[in-house]
């Protein structure tokens, strides 16, 4: 038998994949400081998105799955930019008269608009680790105010005082002319207005430590670039706190890899290692469009949790991440039942199927067993025939359906049918168009009621799923997908839906034939 460590070396799922070219860092000795270091970064511009959700998630996946094929410990910090100016107000907040009141302040030192916490960056800050708790993520939290100000980037800093031509050299080059005029990889806290700087310098002096520059209504500063008065600029900073923490890891939008030769470079120039990188292909809006933390044009965490799983959210930032993804609420359904189906196969297949199988990464190989013995896509229909208005208004026909089961004892499908109803009622119900069938769909369905009526197969949904097809055959429909078409139509009100016998035994013989009766008679379309 292939032990887990062998699978592990060869298996091609992204993550394992990911974990042996790390692991090559280190082949021919241990890191001296004991661990391997990985680092997912955010900028608390905006409130927390589900991409932020996802680099955390992902980075946890290769995590696990280097600490399969190697014995070095291994660490997880996230890195807030807070000490960041407030560059421009996000859209999706309140109180927009006091954010532009503290325009270009530190996130730390911007109010907070929520009136909960210290400042708006502190409040961001919460609502991340808030997210990143709520999934259980095993991770260690990293402020770049608490770093600059304690001095624990002091020696960076210095270094860069020293190595100051060197990084310009970098910089300069990836910059327009007009832009090379201005710019300097340090951008000074200002003593009076609390705003960040981006000025030219005037003297950069390494063996003070100090920096010399006018601010905007041309007055002379000089300031040591410790202890929190002064922060590098955002690409700079990236390479300094990689040197900085001696980061092994860590991965980013598509958005940043022009810029990775240029983090690579500042990282080795401030005497560090540069890390390894995973670039990952950005989440799209409803339209195509990149999400954004300032829009808010894409789903939230909370927004995720309200109709579906944590668990189904996690399946979805396993999927492809070198592919762009649309994000938006209509692949919730299809992680959930796609979740499932996974956590269904995964006893019967051997250790290599295993580790190719999304749901060990998203359980770190402590994989669960799946109790939906109802489809989450059947629970949506349902929902739509049963005028529910919880998950207890499901419960009737699921236990006719599966007498085994019961909210105690499935407490998934349990949650699940709480999701559909509350997806359901959102997103599907106003979007629903009910049509009177064509002539030769209404003898069809005429016919499908009428074998309904003298059923006595019992709740077999196979055998059900029979019998609809042979109604289709019999009333000359060449094209079966397009009888199926006319009952979803006609009956759910939608293009698409369930396995139509599963659906009837789910919702029950009797109660079928009532809707098509409702549906035959212009019920449902008045």
């Amino acid at each position: 038998m292939t032990s887990l460590r062998d699978a592990a070396m060869t298996s091609k799922a992204w993550p394992f994949e990911e974990a042996r070219r790390l692991l090559k860092r280190y082949e021919k000795k241990a890191p001296e400081k004991g661990y391997v270091l990985f680092e997912t970064g955010y900028g608390p511009s905006g409130l927390p998105h589900i991409g932020t959700f996802g680099e955390v998630a992902r980075t946890t996946m290769i995590r696990r799955a280097f600490e399969v094929i190697s014995d070095i410990p291994t660490r997880l910090i996230c890195f807030s930019d807070d000490m960041d100016g407030m560059r421009k107000v996000p859209e999706n907040v309140p109180q927009q008269d006091l954010l532009k009141a503290n325009i270009q302040k530190p996130l730390t030192s911007v109010p907070d608009p929520f009136g909960e916490y210290e400042s708006f960056g502190h409040h961001n800050n919460a609502m991340l680790r808030r997210f990143l708790d709520t999934f259980g993520f095993e991770y260690e939290f990293y402020s770049a105010t608490d770093y600059y100000k304690s001095g624990q980037f002091d020696a960076v800093l210095l270094r860069a005082c020293e190595r100051y031509d060197d990084i310009m050299a970098v910089m300069l080059k990836s910059l327009r002319e007009e832009r090379q005029q201005t710019y300097s990889c340090f951008l000074p806290i200002h003593p009076e207005t609390g705003r960040v700087l981006y000025v030219p310098m005037k003297e950069v002096n390494a063996k003070d430590g100090t920096i010399t520059f006018d601010d905007e209504d041309g007055r002379e500063w000089t300031l040591p670039v410790t202890g929190g008065q002064v922060k590098l600029q955002w690409k700079p900073d990236f390479g300094a706190r990689w040197a900085a923490l001696d980061v092994d890891f860590e991965m980013y939008g598509k958005d940043h890899s022009t810029n990775t030769p240029i983090y690579d470079r500042i990282c080795e120039i401030l005497g560090g290692k540069k890390p390894e990188h995973f670039t990952y292909e950005l989440f799209l809006d409803e339209n195509g469009e990149k999400i954004s933390k300032s829009k808010g044009n894409g789903l939230t965490i909370d927004e995720w949790l309200t109709y579906a799983s944590s668990e189904s959210l996690s399946y979805f930032m396993f999927q492809k991440p070198k592919t762009a993804k649309r994000l938006w609420w209509d692949v919730i359904p299809k992680a959930m039942d796609e979740y499932h189906q996974q956590l269904r196969a995964y006893p019967g297949q051997s250790v290599e199927q295993q580790l190719a199988n999304p749901v060990w990464h998203i359980h770190g190989g402590k994989v669960p067993e799946s109790d939906m013995v109802v489809p989450f896509s059947m629970l949506l229909n349902l929902a739509s025939v049963a005028g529910a208005q919880d998950a207890a208004g499901l419960w009737g026909f699921i236990k006719r359906y599966a007498p085994e089961a019961s909210p105690q004892t499935h407490p998934q499908l349990d949650q699940a049918a709480g999701f559909a109803v509350r997806y359901f009622n959102d997103f599907v119900a106003p979007k629903r168009t009910f049509r009177l069938p064509t002539d030769s769909e209404r003898a069809a369905i005429e016919d499908l009621a009428a074998r309904l009526r003298t059923w006595g197969g019992g709740l077999d949904a196979e055998a059900l799923q029979s019998e609809v097809f042979a109604v289709g055959k019999a009333h000359g429909f060449e094209n079966l997908r397009e009888w199926f078409q006319a009952l979803y139509e006609v009956l759910l009100g939608q293009s698409q839906g369930p396995r139509f016998g599963g659906f009837i035994a789910l919702y029950g013989i009797d109660e079928t034939v009532a809707l098509i009766d409702k549906a035959l008679s212009g019920e449902l379309v008045a």
